[in-house]
């Protein structure tokens, strides 16, 4: 089992900036691609961005430029690091890990999860 914990979620205005971490226990060697997903009210979770263990990244379109995923293999912690905030960027966060080694899109596909954090952007 793999337990991931996130944190770094809060309100911030337009155009700020917020770094969500999410550290990873249990038995970590089984994961290999890690993600940040996001769930909006009366919206589908949808993948914001992934990494696998060696570094290869994927993002959605809305984010790229915006936000950067990092993972530190030693620390067991995945971020995420979020820059010129928009209010459609509002959803809570949920980080997520998988065995398989490529980052798919669908939720369905990973394995573990974390509790999610609220991020609230005000316009």
């Amino acid at each position: 089992q793999v337990q991931l914990v996130e944190s770094g979620g809060g309100l911030v205005q337009a155009g700020g900036s917020l770094r969500l971490s999410c550290a990873a226990s249990g038995s970590i060697s089984s994961i290999n691609v890690m993600g940040w997903y996001r769930q909006a009210p009366g919206k589908q979770r949808e993948l914001v961005a992934g990494i696998t263990r060696g570094g290869t990244t994927r993002y959605i379109d809305s984010v790229k430029g915006r936000f950067t995923i990092s993972r530190d293999n030693a620390k067991n912690l995945v971020i995420l690091q979020m820059n010129t905030l928009k209010p459609e960027d509002t959803a809570v966060y949920y980080c997520a890990a998988k065995s398989g080694w490529v980052i798919t899109m669908m939720p369905s596909g990973y394995d573990y999860w974390g509790q999610g954090t609220q991020v609230t952007v005000s316009s």
